[in-house]
């Protein structure tokens, strides 16, 4: 936590590193600025209730609203609560009441009926098991032992994958009830899957990909970059963990013989959506040479990425989820928008034999590049925006 004298410009420069931090203003106590990884810098209020509890108001995103309006907002509050009054008394005492029936309802209306083609699913998992077990239950009160015997449950009774899948539908409905501040906290953080997956090649959904991007907003920017890359070039993790700012020329990157698994030169083409995340991605390399360059050793690049990819499967309650299947991930969806295999094959840099292989190189460059801009957009209409950010 830092205290600091809050200006414009002093705000405009503010950074938080690796971590989500806090900057408190000198001259307004429990007013300041939370910095994310992403970039997002939030004004809000911290003050303590009567409760005991300490509470935090967001004011505004900064720069949609000024350091002087935001202060002003500030000010309003920072009496409120020295008058006696709890600002957030009403929202608080709604999470107090809240019932894991009322959060699930929630979820379906406003989430899974909105952006889920399946969530027919969703809604028949809510009123087989969770319902029956938690309908009247105080969402808050939901803890990770009874999320356990519940899943044991359902394992006993000979469904042992339905269970994984519950644990994971559990997941998004606290994520999705954090993000609209019905509740705290998430249960199933550190709740083990309760089986392992018979899935040897995992593919991601869309909504698994929906899920795993939003996840992706929560963890630093270059290691988010990583995942990000694989799976919109469906390259292999080593290629895009090495991957220099010089093998990049245009809209291609080259991948040197010495880093390809089968030993050939291979080009990538970049869609626009690739290069717009190496054009935010490049100032938080601090000039390294590695567009994923390591926060902690300098001069060396990002090598090690499973803890991360641990805690976005967690975050997105992604069932046995690891970096690998995002290559696989692309691939699929790319044959099932009716890419022709051996274009996406080509894109994957797979090995060929025989002497035409060495000299048909290049020659599939342009159904390359037709496909994975394809490929980009379907990822644009999957995650409903626009354009495909880094933050």
């Amino acid at each position: 936590m830092s205290k600091i004298k809050l200006t414009h410009r002093g705000i405009a420069n503010l950074t938080a590193g690796k971590w989500i931090t806090d900057y408190w203003d000198k001259d307004l106590p429990g007013f300041g600025v939370r910095a994310h990884p992403t970039g997002r810098k939030v004004f809000c209020v911290r003050y303590t209730g009567e409760d005991g509890k300490r509470r935090r108001i967001k004011v505004g995103d900064y720069p949609a609203i000024s350091l002087a309006d935001a202060r002003d907002k500030a000010k309003g509050i920072v009496g409120r609560v020295a008058s006696g009054e709890d600002p957030q008394a009403e929202k608080v005492a709604d999470r107090e009441s809240m019932t894991f029936g009322q959060l699930a309802s929630q979820y379906l209306e406003l989430h899974a009926k909105r952006r889920k083609r399946s969530w027919q699913e969703d809604e028949r998992v809510i009123r087989a098991d969770l319902l029956p077990a938690w309908k009247r239950s105080k969402a808050k009160k939901i803890t990770r032992r009874d999320i356990s015997e519940l899943l044991d449950g359902i394992v006993d009774r000979g469904s042992p994958i339905m269970a994984n899948r519950t644990k994971a539908l559990i997941s998004k409905i606290y994520n999705f009830g954090i993000g609209r501040d019905l509740v705290e906290y998430n249960p199933c953080q550190g709740v083990p899957m309760p089986s392992k997956s018979r899935q040897r090649d995992r593919v991601l959904d869309e909504d698994e990909i929906c899920c795993l991007w939003q996840a992706l907003d929560d963890i630093a920017p270059v290691m988010a970059g990583t995942f990000k890359m694989r799976l919109l070039t469906a390259q292999r993790g080593v290629e895009v963990l090495s991957m220099r700012w010089e093998q990049i020329s245009g809209a291609w990157w080259t991948i040197p013989a010495e880093v390809a698994k089968n030993g050939l030169t291979h080009r990538v083409p970049l869609a626009p959506q690739v290069l717009d995340l190496l054009e935010e991605l490049r100032p938080e390399t601090g000039g390294s040479v590695w567009v994923f360059a390591s926060p902690t050793k300098k001069g060396a690049h990002l090598k090690t990425i499973t803890r991360a990819a641990k805690r976005i499967a967690e975050a997105a309650g992604l069932d046995n989820f690891t970096a690998h299947d995002l290559r696989r991930t692309a691939a699929s969806h790319m044959t099932s928008m009716g890419i022709p295999r051996l274009v996406v094959s080509k894109i994957l840099n797979h090995a060929e034999s025989g002497i035409t292989a060495v000299y048909d190189r290049h020659s599939y460059d342009a159904e390359k590049r037709k496909a994975l801009v394809q490929w980009a957009g379907k990822l644009e209409t999957i995650l409903g925006r626009e354009e495909i950010e880094s933050s």
